[in-house]
């Protein structure tokens, strides 16, 4: 008997996870990316002609923040357009998170270069053309203001996703015994929810709900901007004191701090991509919520699908005649969770 003719089987359902400002959060990232791309062509071209290394230097410097860039901004658009391929069990709202770890390596690594570079430096001081560096470092810098400004729209309110509402659920029995007379209900359920409902009790922690591509994208333009001020600081210093030691002190500063940055969001992407339970006080509600009547919670697990949007599976033994229906509907208040899948077992609840 083929799926669609059976009454007691759902009917084909999305797995779109994608958070809510996913397409705006594409648009912004790749005017950042031809922003940047101007910026670093003009400075390599014009390095070139007029025989400028430190010209040259900030242009390739710029490109591996524009490289990073480029992966979150590919990321957007390859989510966006496979978000409905089944081979993606839960969606392609992970990918913005693989792009994040990413990125978070290519911060690493130019932290360590610039953190080399300063050491350097220190131990073999080259002379500073004041004249080509200081313009250089405040175009950067108003690159990087735009560029910041750009991107933080999205970094800041791009947390869920909010199309169209999906609701799906069914249920099987199945001839499996656990304990006298158990009966095993198993239920899903797939909802999207407006932010315009507001954020009912069991919404989550923000760290379920934030983009980590624009936000890596975000941090790399902040890290740019970051170097740009204390490298402002230190020419300027070393202009008019004659401190030339300060150029790389500000050097190594900065890249202590983009490594602490890199560091950060390695930890919470890598989390994502792992499964780590990404909310334990929103576990404990679902737990608490659940628990009444004698009812017993005998397994959860609770894991992020994309921005916004959160996946559960439990299990529950009670000792009424309750079925896989009756807790979804307890559970209905917690927006954040977009999938559901519950196991019911029928018997001693002990």
């Amino acid at each position: 008997m083929e799926a669609h003719n059976d009454p007691t089987v759902a009917p084909p359902h999305s797995h779109v996870f994608l958070g809510a400002g996913h397409e705006k959060n594409e648009r912004r990232t790749w005017a950042v990316i031809l922003l940047c791309g101007v910026m670093m062509l003009v400075e390599i071209v014009g390095g070139s002609l007029f025989g400028s290394l430190a010209l040259v230097a900030d242009g390739l410097h710029m490109s591996t923040h524009a490289g990073a860039m480029l992966i979150a901004a590919l990321a957007y658009t390859y989510a966006r357009r496979h978000a409905s391929d089944n081979r993606f069990v839960f969606g392609t709202g992970k990918l913005g998170d693989l792009a994040g770890f990413t990125s978070a390596i290519v911060l690493a690594m130019i932290a360590v270069l610039i953190g080399y570079e300063a050491v350097v430096r220190f131990f073999t001081p080259v002379g500073i053309e004041f004249g080509e560096a200081i313009p250089i470092a405040i175009a950067g810098l108003a690159v990087n203001i735009v560029s910041a400004w750009l991107l933080g729209a999205g970094e800041h309110h791009g947390h869920s996703d909010h199309g169209a509402d999906h609701d799906h659920g069914h249920e099987a029995s199945h001839g499996r015994t656990h304990g006298p007379e158990a009966d095993h209900g198993h239920d899903h359920e797939h909802d999207s929810h407006s932010a315009a409902s507001g954020h009912g009790p069991g919404w989550p922690a923000q760290a379920t709900t934030r983009d980590n591509s624009i936000r890596s994208a975000y941090i790399h333009v902040l890290a740019d901007t970051f170097v740009s001020v204390l490298a402002i600081t230190g020419l300027l210093l070393a202009k008019l004191y004659g401190w030339l030691w300060m150029d790389p002190l500000a050097g190594i500063v900065g890249a202590v701090v983009i490594a602490n940055w890199s560091m950060t969001l390695i930890r919470d992407t890598a989390g994502v991509l792992l499964d780590v339970c990404p909310d334990e006080l929103t576990r404990e509600k679902l737990r608490r919520t659940l628990e009444v009547d004698g009812d017993r919670v005998v397994d959860l697990h609770l894991w992020r699908l994309g921005p916004g949007h959160l996946g559960a599976v439990l299990a529950i033994a009670t000792s009424k005649p309750r079925d896989a229906l009756f807790y979804r509907g307890r559970l209905s208040s917690f927006e954040c969770l977009s999938h559901i899948t519950v196991e019911v077992n029928r018997g001693s609840a002990g």
